[in-house]
């Protein structure tokens, strides 16, 4: 080897003794580059749409190449699964949590489990969630599809079973569990979020409707059953307070654009 030839081979390799030279990332670094790709991808697909968004624009936003991108994910559709996953992870309420949460008071467990959500919808991953179901639910019906089944789906199959056991000790099956759990969440969860962002309340009047509205499911929901024209009529109420909901949630996308 010459003078030369050794002379920079030492120095490369004290360079990346040094951290300064090329050379194999650090499985931290790693990590951390591939949180910034799932993030910045999450943000073009919110501001342009999925269709809208490509590989190229992404990969500049970050300088970083295709060629990484498409060796981690594969194509587009993994990648903003993988983004959403992300996302599901920082905001999700984890299924340990609700259990934890149960007390031998039925209301008490309900007005934790809501207060949970409710935080978790307030946080900027939350609504960031809430906008890309908003956004791609008609043209991604596969994605909706997706997100309900790591967010709503898990505290929902909690519920029913919560009810079952719970909410009308004296009978011998609820046959309804499923139809109060979603109702729960739309009345209670759903309806709080909505009731105290239009009017800007304050956090102890958030909390209050949080109670008033558990409280009112449970004085319907402990009764019997109810009649078929009685339970199509609650139904009917119930899609009509979500499809205000969602338009909410559509007026507040256009704001924050």
């Amino acid at each position: 080897m010459s003078a030369e030839a050794a002379f920079t081979s030492k120095r490369r390799r004290s360079l990346r003794k040094a951290g300064r030279g090329p050379g194999r990332p650090t499985r931290e670094q790693t990590e951390r580059r591939n949180r910034e790709l799932l993030d910045q991808a999450l943000d073009l697909f919110l501001e342009k749409g999925f269709e809208a968004t490509t590989i190229e624009a992404i990969s500049s936003s970050l300088r970083m190449s295709r060629r990484t991108i498409y060796a981690r994910y594969g194509d587009k559709t993994a990648l903003f699964k993988a983004a959403l996953q992300r996302a599901i992870e920082e905001w999700i309420v984890p299924i340990e949590r609700l259990h934890a949460a149960e007390s031998d008071d039925l209301e008490e467990t309900l007005v934790r489990v809501a207060r949970m959500w409710v935080t978790n919808l307030k946080k900027p991953a939350g609504m960031r969630l809430v906008r890309v179901a908003n956004t791609e639910l008609f043209r991604m019906p596969e994605i909706a599809a997706y997100l309900w089944d790591r967010t709503a789906q898990p505290t929902l199959s909690y519920l029913t079973d919560l009810f079952r056991r719970r909410l009308r000790p004296d009978a011998p099956e609820i046959a309804d569990a499923a139809e109060a759990a979603a109702a729960f969440l739309i009345l209670v969860v759903e309806g709080s979020v909505q009731w105290a962002t239009w009017r800007k309340t304050p956090e102890e009047e958030f909390d209050r409707q949080i109670v008033y509205r558990t409280r009112l499911f449970l004085d319907g929901a402990r009764c019997e059953e109810l009649g078929e024209h009685r339970q199509s009529t609650l139904l009917r109420r119930l899609e009509r307070l979500e499809k205000a909901f969602e338009h909410y949630l559509d007026d507040l996308d256009h704001a924050e654009r």
